[in-house]
C-alpha cells in the first residue's frame, strides 16, 4: 500500500488552530493575573505612589523593607503556624473521610446506596449560613469555643462535593478488580487500602489542593470560633492588620502578597493532579 504523505500545513492553519487560540489564553490568563501582579508591585511602593494618579504600574525604587515592616507589625509567622495547623488537620480529615465513603457508595452493593449517595449530594445546596447557628450552639454546648475542635472535627465527617469526586473516579475503575480480589479472599477493607486507595492518588490530590484553599482563605470559621489571639489564622490577622494600621497600605499590601503567594504556589504544583481528575469528573455515569 502506497503511503500518503501529508502536504506541509499552511501559516494559516497554524495561526488558525495554533497561534491564535494560545494568544487568547495567553491574553485571559494574563486579565487574571493582573490583580495579583498589582498587589505585587503595590507592595514595594512607597504610600505617594500608591495612590498617584493617573497609577504608575512600576515603582520608582522597590521598597522592600515593607515587607520587613509587615513582619514586625504583627506575629506573622504565629499566625502562618497556626493556619498550617489547620490546613493539616483538615487534609487529613478530608482523605481519611472522603475515600471510605465513596468507596461504599461505588463499589460495594448494598441496599439504598443510591438513595443515600442522593442525600448526600443534596446537602451541597444547603448554604453554610443555614447551619452556621446550629452548629455555633452546638460546639458551645460542648465547650469547644475557642479551640481548633470546631474547625478541625467537621473535616473528618466529608463534604459532598469530595465525596463525589471520589465516588465518580471509582466508577472508572474496572468491577473486575475488587471482584478478583473477593473471590481470593480478600476482605473489603483490604481491597480498598491495598487495591483502590493507590488508584485514586489524582482525586486525593485534588481534594487536598481544594482543602488547603478553602481552609487557608477561611475567614469566616476562625473570627467566630477563635476569641484568643494567639490561636487566630492568617486571615483573621490580616483583618486585625487592617483595623490597626488600617492607613498603611503598603504593609497591609506586602502582607497580603506573603499571604496569596502559597496558595499559588501549591496550585501550580498540583495542577496536574487536578486537571486529571477534573477530566474524570466529566465522565459521569
Amino acid at each position: 500500500m502506497e503511503k500518503r504523505i501529508h502536504p506541509r500545513r499552511s501559516f494559516a492553519y497554524h495561526l488558525k488552530h495554533t497561534i491564535l487560540p494560545h494568544a487568547v489564553l495567553s491574553l485571559v490568563g494574563l486579565f487574571f493575573l493582573f490583580p495579583f501582579i498589582w498587589l505585587l508591585l503595590n507592595s514595594v511602593k512607597t504610600p505617594q505612589e500608591i495612590f498617584t494618579i493617573p497609577p504608575k504600574l512600576w515603582p520608582e525604587e522597590f521598597q522592600w523593607q515593607n515587607y520587613v515592616k509587615a513582619f514586625q507589625s504583627m506575629p506573622f509567622f504565629g499566625y502562618v503556624l497556626n493556619t498550617l495547623f489547620l490546613v493539616f488537620a483538615n487534609i487529613v480529615g478530608q482523605l481519611f473521610s472522603a475515600p471510605l465513603v465513596a468507596y461504599s457508595l461505588a463499589k460495594i452493593r448494598w441496599k439504598g446506596r443510591g438513595v443515600v449517595f442522593a442525600l448526600v449530594l443534596a446537602t451541597v445546596i444547603l448554604p453554610p449560613q443555614v447551619t452556621m447557628i446550629p452548629m455555633y450552639i452546638i460546639f458551645a454546648k460542648l465547650d469547644w469555643v475557642n479551640t481548633y475542635l470546631p474547625l478541625i472535627l467537621p473535616s473528618f465527617f466529608g463534604t459532598a462535593f469530595n465525596i463525589f469526586l471520589v465516588r465518580q473516579f471509582l466508577l472508572g475503575i474496572p468491577n473486575e478488580l475488587s471482584d478478583a480480589a473477593r473471590i481470593d479472599g480478600a476482605s473489603e477493607f483490604r481491597i480498598y487500602w491495598q487495591i483502590m486507595l493507590p488508584l485514586l492518588m489524582p482525586p486525593l490530590a485534588t481534594i487536598a489542593i481544594f482543602t488547603f484553599q478553602g481552609v487557608w482563605h477561611d475567614f469566616f470559621g476562625p473570627l467566630i470560633y477563635l476569641n484568643d489571639e494567639r490561636l487566630w489564622t492568617i486571615s483573621v490577622g490580616l483583618q486585625g492588620f487592617l483595623q490597626e494600621h488600617g492607613a498603611q497600605w503598603e504593609l497591609l499590601m506586602a502582607a497580603a502578597t506573603m499571604f496569596t503567594l502559597p496558595s499559588v504556589i501549591v496550585y501550580f504544583i498540583g495542577q496536574r493532579y487536578f486537571i486529571q481528575a477534573g477530566t474524570q469528573l466529566v465522565q459521569y455515569k
